[in-house]
């Protein structure tokens, strides 16, 4: 089958909601923003989409309303990863039904399994779809690193398995994957902050928070990397900078959900507990950094 190219800047979609439900109208004004603004992929219900407090019918539901607003215009990548892998499989198989275009399925999260464990977790997955499978390692949140000598095995037995998010904050780690691996791998880099220095020793773009809001801004800055103008992209990044920091001086995705109301993109800052609304003076922090990225 033909695989999707999944380069360039990816946005973590957040999930709105009003009065606790999903706010799918909200969700289809976010999806045409980031059209609009030229997104060259769009991940539903990852972790800014707080997959873990979504239920299976919610989870589906919004996979479901994504790949409708897109109507093919930018590949979906459907958040499918769980710590229990009959449960990532489920949702996997459901998606590639759905018609996602390729799938983000993050290391098993408090199990701490061996990295045989890890290992075959992502095997099974691979053999539930001939989709592209994005690999997501982020050990803060799980505990556990996807390993290189993994990602190498992997990627040598499974062709549709040729893509990582790294979100452990280690640019050292992209050139262990780029040296291990070369052009058979490409790196996204899971931290807007770290998306320049990632792809100075070659990843190939970002999954990121922050083009929720800043789709243009974003996507400028990856582009001019990709074209190996890092002076330009280096400047971008700086004048960026304050806000990728500003986005995560909560838990994510409570700032960009509160950035997203006040550009009137969504009509509610709503998450889910035991998520909580930002306190006022980190909300006066983040509405400062906006206001001087916005002159």
């Amino acid at each position: 089958m033909h695989l999707p190219t999944l380069t360039g800047t990816i946005t973590a979609l957040v999930t709105p909601f009003k009065r606790q439900k999903v706010a799918y109208d909200d969700l289809a004004r976010l999806v045409a923003h980031q059209i609009k603004g030229g997104i060259n992929g769009l991940v539903p219900v990852g972790t800014t989409g707080e997959s873990p407090t979504l239920s299976h019918e919610e989870h589906m539901g919004v996979i479901r309303a994504v790949i409708q607003e897109a109507r093919g215009r930018v590949p979906v990548i459907a958040g499918t990863g769980s710590n229990s892998t009959q449960e990532a499989v489920e949702l996997t198989k459901l998606s590639h039904e759905a018609g996602a275009d390729a799938m983000l399925v993050v290391a098993p999260y408090y199990n701490k399994p061996s990295q045989e464990g890890i290992f075959r977790h992502f095997a099974t997955l691979a053999e539930a779809t001939d989709k592209p499978i994005i690999l997501y390692s982020i050990p803060s949140r799980c505990g556990v690193e996807i390993s290189v000598a993994v990602v190498e095995r992997l990627r040598a037995k499974y062709a549709h398995v040729s893509c990582i998010k790294e979100a452990g904050g280690s640019v050292d780690r992209v050139d262990q994957l780029k040296q291990a691996l070369g052009r058979d791998i490409t790196v996204l880099s899971g931290d807007d902050s770290l998306t320049l220095p990632f792809m100075a020793v070659g990843a190939e773009g970002v999954i990121s928070v922050a083009s929720n809001l800043y789709v243009r801004e974003v996507g400028r800055m990856v582009q001019l990397a990709l074209r190996n103008d890092f002076k330009k992209a280096s400047a971008l990044h700086r004048r960026l900078y304050p806000m990728f920091k500003a986005i995560f001086i909560e838990p994510n995705p409570v700032p960009i959900k509160t950035a997203l109301v006040r550009a009137g993109i969504i009509a509610s800052a709503e998450v889910r507990a035991p998520l909580c609304e930002m306190s006022a003076a980190n909300a006066r922090a983040l509405a400062g950094v906006l206001s001087t990225l916005e002159r």
